[in-house]
């Protein structure tokens, strides 16, 4: 049988099987993913009600704002790392963002041919009579 500490770098862990850390390292993990997503928070609020910034970059800064929080819950909260014992992890959040762009993305599609589609309102109105 061979042992844990033996095996190969890169070599794919079933969950529960990886390096395990201490209460203290864990909780500093957690408390450092919880400051960075305060501050992003913060900035987004302080960006979006102050006249410091030029006003049409606002919506691009807090794009990628929230692009930044996203990151830090998936690599501080979720433990979304690029390491090879996370490829389904990777793989299923993948998906997960394809299947909600689909979503998303359909229904804008179909939101606006039905838009283009209808008839004005001074059409239908006459139609209720």
């Amino acid at each position: 049988m061979s042992d844990q500490t033996h095996m190969p770098a890169g070599y794919d862990l079933a969950p529960g099987d990886e390096e395990q850390h201490s209460v203290g390292t864990r909780i500093l993990g957690y408390v450092v993913g919880l400051v960075l997503a305060l501050l992003l928070t913060a900035t987004s609020f302080f960006i979006a009600g102050t006249d410091l910034v030029w006003q049409p970059s606002i919506p691009v800064a807090l794009i990628v704002l929230a692009i930044a929080q996203m990151g830090v819950h998936l690599v501080f909260f979720l433990h979304i790392t690029t390491g090879p014992d996370n490829t389904n992890n990777v793989l299923a959040l993948a998906f997960g963002l394809l299947v909600v762009f689909l979503v998303v993305g359909g229904t804008v599609w179909i939101m606006a041919h039905l838009n283009a589609n209808m008839p004005a309102m001074d059409q239908i109105m006459p139609m209720r009579r």
